[in-house]
């Protein structure tokens, strides 16, 4: 007995089941805010955990897996889910149990999925979710003879309103506790540390056993499913719609266009707060801090380090709940199912569509949401392109140079040329992308264009508790991942903008001294030819750990102090008498391209595992700028001789 209960207080529980099913739902519902999140060892994919108090009161462990279909894995997320359930990771043993979850108005795959999980040896406890949208579609299902007839316990679920959660947890306990008594005699002849580690012995199924899989599915089903439900009439009326060629595309496009104007909406004022907040916070140490190295490094390395690494967050949260949002209610497959056709052009999933629209806001958190691509190298072309989307931190550089050497005035009646320029900035990324990943996937990342297989999830409300932890999850996922690393480059970026400082009865700006100055110095001959002076190249050295750091560090440069309004102003000025008109455009051009932003290759390299990749986006990226800039500079110069 007490080595049940001592077992009982470890005891680990793999969730798993289809996509779409509820599982993350039922992880909310049994595990509350009890959760963190972190990264499997030596692989990208996201390791979600939590715990519930079991009846007796003992600690259970719930480990939230990837959606599958299969233990024959086809995708890294499907991948990680298959060697959690066998405990391939060296540093984890095979969950003690697991739960199967399964959406109750499309049992097929659900059912297909037990049968695999059987094989492993382990106990099972299928959850029939969404059981209140089976009922209301007309589907009976003899809940005893589906458990009869598949040799596991089956529990009707309704994990947004913990319908059966208890009954749920119960059985679990039960079948481990069963377990754990019908395998005793192992556990006399072997520690619990090394039976807690043995591994599964697991082979892949061949065709045959697919197929039996099927058969035995079907017979199942007409044994235990009494009475065959009916597909949401919403659902088909949606879908007539929301699916058309034509009328699809026009309101997923409508819908992008408000989703983009609430991103910018909703967070300029959380990211105005931020940043007087970590203004006055630098105001508070220069204040009461000496003037000195220490201080500089805190207000100007760690401060501002900490500052551009938030300042991202309120964007990068409005833009996740939005995604959140038309996942939850299913329309998110559905987009990618009408963009499959436009990306399937340049070789690529439809599914890269959306690690591209996150891109928008922010390269990071579209980079991150490439996981759900299955083919590697279709995800690694999409991270690799996922930064020629003009993100939000382009904008202030964007209006800088607009503002400074574009007129503001009206064309063809209606149209401001400043607002037309700034469109075609888009554009030019946006085509530029689908280009080079339509090179990469020809000549480079060969492979083969894989049709969009999904299975499209009925319309439902959204739960508010699940788009609460789902917007925590990520915050803590970027401030974790991202922030670390984007506050060691600052820190450094710092040091080469710092030191050696100017020395007396010097008249040029400090940074003319620096490290950076230096760099700066000795790179303008190789920026010469694309128009670039050597305050240009100062200015892109500060502006690798962010790219709109770049404005601050050209009004440092030019000796412009003041607030963010001033300097802008005085820049607008400045750079009119400084630059001419092709270095202008030379600019403009080299931000479209050019990888101005250090935090986007490190994330880059913690999801892809290695500096190959963001080595090969950083080289690419800067070649484009660089030929690209050239071009136009030389094609400008020659129009306006």
């Amino acid at each position: 007995m007490s080595s049940q209960v001592n077992i009982l207080t470890q005891t680990r529980i793999a969730l798993v089941g289809n996509p779409n099913c509820g599982k993350t739902a039922l992880f909310n519902a049994l595990t509350g805010s009890r959760q963190k999140v972190a990264n499997y060892a030596g692989v990208t994919v996201e390791k979600k955990e939590g715990a519930y108090l079991s009846p007796k009161g003992k600690k259970v462990k719930v480990v939230d897996l990837p959606g599958t279909y299969s233990l024959r894995a086809r995708s890294p997320d499907e991948e990680v889910t298959r060697d959690v359930v066998l405990g391939k990771f060296a540093n984890e043993s095979i969950p003690d149990a697991i739960i199967c979850v399964a959406d109750a108005t499309n049992l097929h795959l659900g059912l297909r999925l037990v049968l695999e999980l059987k094989k492993v040896g382990k106990p099972i406890v299928l959850a029939l979710n969404m059981m209140d949208v089976a009922r209301k579609r007309g589907y009976d299902i003899d809940i005893k003879l589906l458990s009869n007839e598949l040799g596991v316990p089956v529990i009707p679920t309704v994990a947004i309103r913990k319908n059966g959660i208890n009954e749920l947890v119960a059985a679990v306990e039960q079948e481990v506790g069963k377990f754990i008594t019908e395998n005793s005699s192992v556990e006399t002849t072997n520690n619990q540390n090394n039976s807690s580690h043995l591994k599964c012995v697991w082979t892949e199924p061949n065709a045959i056993e697919v197929r039996s899989y099927h058969k035995e599915v079907e017979r199942i089903l007409c044994v235990a499913n009494r009475k065959q439900g009916f597909a949401s009439e919403w659902t088909k009326r949606l879908d007539a719609f929301l699916l058309h060629p034509v009328f699809g595309l026009v309101t997923l496009l409508a819908i992008l266009f408000l989703v983009f104007q609430a991103v910018f909406t909703l967070s300029e004022y959380p990211n105005g707060l931020i940043e007087s907040s970590f203004a006055a916070l630098q105001g508070l140490i220069t204040e009461y801090l000496p003037d000195g190295i220490l201080r500089s490094l805190i207000s100007d390395g760690i401060i501002a380090g900490v500052g551009s690494v938030l300042v991202f967050l309120p964007q990068i949260l409005s833009l996740f709940f939005f995604l959140l949002l038309l996942e939850d209610t299913g329309y998110m497959a559905r987009a990618a199912f009408l963009m499959d056709k436009l990306m399937g052009g340049v070789g690529l999933h439809g599914r890269a569509f959306i690690p591209l629209l996150s891109s928008f806001g922010c390269a990071i958190p579209g980079i991150m949401s490439t996981r759900t691509i299955e083919s590697k190298k279709d995800r690694i072309i999409t991270i690799l392109i996922a930064p020629l989307m003009t993100c939000s931190a382009r904008l202030p550089v964007y209006t800088l140079i607009i503002a400074a050497f574009i007129p503001s005035k009206t064309i063809l009646g209606f149209a401001n040329l400043q607002g037309l320029v700034m469109f075609g900035l888009y554009v030019i990324g946006i085509i530029s992308a689908l280009v080079v990943a339509f090179i990469l996937k020809r000549f480079f990342i060969k492979g083969n264009v894989h049709p969009l297989l999904m299975e499209l999830p009925t319309y439902k409300l959204p739960s508010i508790k699940n788009l609460f932890l789902g917007l925590t999850t990520r915050a803590k996922l970027f401030l974790s991942k991202a922030g670390t690393l984007i506050l060691a480059l600052m820190v450094v970026i710092w040091f080469l903008s710092t030191f050696p400082s100017a020395p007396e009865g010097a008249t040029l700006p400090d940074i003319d001294y620096t490290f950076a100055g230096m760099i700066g110095h000795f790179f303008e001959p190789f920026l010469a030819p694309i128009g670039f002076n050597w305050q240009i190249a100062i200015a892109l050295i500060p502006g690798m750990a962010a790219r709109e750091v770049a404005v601050a560090a050209l009004g440092t440069v030019y000796a412009i102090s003041g607030s963010e309004d001033a300097v802008a102003e005085g820049l607008k000025t400045m750079l009119v008498n400084a630059w001419t008109l092709p270095t202008a455009l030379s600019f403009l051009t080299w931000y479209i391209f050019a990888p101005q932003c250090a935090p986007t290759l490190a994330v880059a390299k913690r999801e892809t595992n290695s500096w190959v990749w963001p080595t090969v986006m950083f080289t690419y990226m800067f070649g484009l700028a660089y030929l690209c800039s050239f071009i136009v500079f030389h094609v400008t110069q020659y129009l306006i001789r």
